[in-house]
């Protein structure tokens, strides 16, 4: 689980990064980046409604959490929101992380 100062909860902050962030899409997940001036990351997940019930949406959520977890130090000072499009809760933890860092890849975050 990621630390509480690293968590995005609020609606308001979501939304604000939803509109005024950068997106970059993969086949089974979405990044938004936003900019930020505070002394700490934040990291906020979002499961698509598609993706499956209440129970298959939670797993697919710790998954990505685990492995943001893993690898917070290799993110720089920005907020971040990652989101699970449909058809990754047939994907394994292995597979979700080739999708994390192709990601970082696009974004020009991980060389």
């Amino acid at each position: 689980m990621l630390a509480k100062k690293n968590r995005l909860r609020k609606k308001k902050e979501f939304n604000f990064i939803y509109k005024k962030g950068e997106v970059f899409y993969s086949k089974f997940l979405a990044l938004y980046i936003s900019k930020t001036k505070l002394t700490d990351k934040k990291i906020g997940f979002s499961v698509s409604n598609k993706v499956g019930n209440s129970v298959v949406r939670h797993k697919v959520k710790r998954k990505l959490s685990e492995i943001v977890r893993k690898n917070i130090s290799c993110l720089p000072l920005n907020n971040y929101i990652f989101v699970a499009k449909q058809g990754s809760e047939n994907l394994s933890s292995q597979e979700l992380q080739d999708n994390f860092f192709y990601l970082l890849k696009k974004a020009k975050i991980v060389a």
